[in-house]
């Protein structure tokens, strides 16, 4: 099994800057792809970033696209989320995902399609 633990969530002003991590441990070595997922009040889960850990393949979501970048170090078996241009709405819980069988790129962002997840780590926005 893998073990996903986040860290890096905090508070910030509006425009700022916030960098996400998670650390993979266990059996790491059969995991293909990896994402962000964020969930505010009453709100579903959804898909922020994933990526394809073999060929490096990114998709962001289209509220984030242009401000969050999703990166992976193999070695040191961490994701990566770095978070520019902040505003309140990217106020949620933020998760990290894995799976061994990757989904299709056309679901690399639905959540169903992710069997591991961390605990999450929390990120709030003030305006």
């Amino acid at each position: 099994q893998l073990q996903l633990v986040e860290s890096g969530g905090g508070s910030v002003q509006a425009g700022g800057s916030l960098r996400l991590s998670c650390v993979a441990s266990g059996n790491t070595d059969g995991s293909n792809c990896m994402a962000w997922f964020r969930q505010a009040p009453g709100k579903e889960r959804e898909g922020v970033a994933a990526i394809y850990i073999g060929g490096g393949t990114t998709y962001y979501d289209d509220s984030v696209k242009g401000r969050f970048t999703i990166s992976h170090d193999k070695n040191k078996k961490t994701l990566y989320l770095q978070m520019s241009r902040l505003t309140a709405e990217d106020t949620a819980m933020y998760y990290c995902a894995a799976d061994y069988l990757p989904p299709p790129p056309p679901v690399a962002l639905s959540k169903d399609e992710y069997n591991y997840w961390g605990q999450g780590t929390q990120v709030t926005v003030s305006s």
